[in-house]
């Protein structure tokens, strides 16, 4: 999967240093995905939510931080949409983010 984009993931844990491991991590793994649907995802991250119009969240760092994605299994893309705490995620609409 190529993943669209990592700056933002870099922006987010020069901000929350705690994050960065886990985020790298996260991004080493996906990259090497050729997932074909959502099924495949939940194989290997069972407590992925899957949310609906292509959008995916993901527990980052023993669940303290949520991102979310936007996936095109066709072209094989996975965008950023949002990474945040909790309480940021409950002010958005993961739907449409």
């Amino acid at each position: 999967m190529r993943i669209i984009a990592k700056s933002t993931l870099r922006e987010f844990w020069e901000k929350h240093n705690d994050a960065e491991v886990p985020l790298k991590t996260w991004h080493k793994i996906v990259e090497k995905q050729k997932w074909k649907n959502t099924h495949d995802i939940k194989q290997m991250y069972g407590d992925a939510s899957i949310i609906g119009n292509n959008r995916v969240v993901f527990n980052i760092k023993g669940n303290n931080y949520r991102l979310v994605v936007y996936i095109v299994f066709k072209v094989q893309k996975v965008f950023i949409r949002f990474i945040g705490a909790h309480k940021q995620y409950d002010q958005i609409d993961a739907k449409t983010v």
